[in-house]
């Protein structure tokens, strides 16, 4: 029997609906994602690390940011395994769920003068089950996306999925600025933290609510009508497919790792915190910084969606190295506008959010057409969470302890530069497929590791199909 790669059966109106649970649950997803950034480059060092002392209580705030990413590849496995044995719809509302949960039970937690070192402990749990969420979601959020996709729209409809990064950094932003101004000074750290955290469990309702009701993916859909699933998806995918994984990992490396400046609130904490504060910082107006990283979320996403829709003109990897470029010469001048005050760091992130756009925005298409279906769940779950790990990870610790080594940001330039270099290796490597029929029909044909090198008319023939 022989399955469209079109899918016609879906029809624009589903289509439609699927990219906007996409959008809505991703968003959902990443705000609770950074909000945890957030509070740790602004209060969870006196609130759950003071005992440390001064030289590391920030130090290992925000090395709870990075420890959640080690717990990503544990999501990947499980959502991927599942993803490509169950279905991608149900681990979408798993996923979901379970940040949801993690992020709403941190704004209830006591602090350390209220519960000792049980309370450390108990924010590094929340925080590790965020990391398996996060490792999880990507994947089915794409796959969703992508597999409902016409050809020729594939980087579009991803960008929908890459745009949740930037909006999730909207709304907590504006969010977070709009709790700073209603709960200033000490306040704030008294009980205005919490409220963010307690707001999720609201976008959750909503964000459930809307990924139940859409249709499972038609490519998914194939795979359970003929049997075809892989028993064992993840061994097949590093047996297979083991060095796509690692190109598609340093493709998303300096993305990552830069983004996570804003993303992982180490722009926002250096800016906001007082001078003479532990650690010192800018003395800027907390509100105006907020506000500043959220004029770069909207960059961001401009960009993200600018990305998509040049990539099915231009192709993937061509898009993808403008992106770093631009990346590059947007990286260089970050921290000196940052000095500069507000107007500096809005300038610096939107600046910056033109090249985090440009080599986000396609992402989502590159990696699900670097996969065959049967294992695709899998193998852009596990991508996007090691690619995570060996980039954004540790980027804000990194970023810190530089700083506080050297005294001067231009290390973390040099630092950021070089992860530049590694992405653009990756992408060079990495093989374009824009445009290959996604089917499971399509990879059981043995046509999928010959796509666009073998006989054209035979290879076109049976994309149609």
């Amino acid at each position: 029997m022989s399955h469209s790669t079109t899918h016609p059966h879906t029809s624009p109106k589903e289509r439609n609906k699927v990219l906007g649970a996409v959008v809505v649950g991703t968003t959902i997803e990443w705000y609770d994602f950074f909000i945890y950034a957030f509070m740790a480059n602004l209060v969870f060092a006196q609130l759950f690390f003071q005992p440390a002392g001064e030289g590391m209580m920030q130090i290992l705030s925000l090395i709870t940011i990075g420890i959640s990413f080690l717990f990503r590849p544990l999501g990947a496995f499980l959502a991927g395994h599942f993803g490509d044995r169950v279905g991608r719809r149900p681990m979408l509302v798993l996923t979901l769920l379970l940040m949801g949960v993690a992020t709403t039970l941190v704004g209830a937690l006591p602090t350390f003068e209220q519960a000792g070192w049980i309370a450390p402990i108990l924010l590094i749990l929340l925080r590790i089950l965020q990391g398996i969420s996060a490792g999880g979601e990507w994947g089915g959020a794409v796959l969703m996306a992508i597999e409902h996709a016409p050809r020729g729209r594939r980087g579009l409809f991803g960008s929908f999925v890459q745009a949740g990064v930037p909006l999730g950094m909207l709304l907590a932003t504006g969010v977070l600025a709009a709790i700073r101004a209603m709960f200033p000074g000490d306040a704030f750290l008294e009980v205005g933290w919490r409220i963010p955290f307690f707001i999720s469990i609201l976008l959750v309702v909503v964000g459930y609510v809307v990924r139940r009701s859409v249709d499972e993916s038609p490519v998914f859909q194939e795979i359970k009508e003929t049997a075809q699933q892989e028993s064992a998806p993840i061994v097949q995918v590093f047996k297979k497919y083991g060095l796509v994984v690692l190109l598609c990992a340093m493709v998303f490396m300096a993305n990552n790792a830069i983004g996570y400046m804003t993303t992982g609130g180490f722009v926002q904490g250096l800016a906001s915190r007082p001078v003479d504060g532990t650690p010192p910082g800018l003395g800027f107006d907390p509100v105006g910084v907020q506000l500043a990283a959220f004029a770069g979320s909207l960059s961001w996403l401009v960009f993200t969606f600018v990305a998509g829709w040049a990539s099915d003109r231009i192709g993937r990897k061509k898009l993808y190295l403008i992106g770093w470029t631009v990346l590059a010469i947007t990286t260089i001048p970050l921290f000196i506008l940052v000095e500069q005050g507000v107007w500096g760091v809005a300038m610096g992130t939107i600046l910056l959010g033109a090249g985090l756009g440009l080599t986000y925005g396609a992402q989502a298409a590159w990696y699900a057409e670097s996969f065959p279906a049967s294992v695709r769940f899998s193998g852009v779950s596990i991508a996007y969470a090691i690619g995570a790990v060996i980039g954004g990870a540790f980027a804000p610790t990194i970023a810190q302890a530089l700083l506080q080594a050297t005294g001067t940001t231009w290390a973390i330039v040099g630092y950021l530069l070089v992860t530049v270099v590694i992405s653009v290796i990756g992408t060079v490597l990495l093989r374009e497929r824009n445009d290959i029929p996604l089917s499971i029909d399509f990879e059981h044909s043995g046509k999928w590791e010959s796509w666009r090198t073998g006989d054209p008319e035979t290879v076109e023939a049976t994309a149609a199909r």
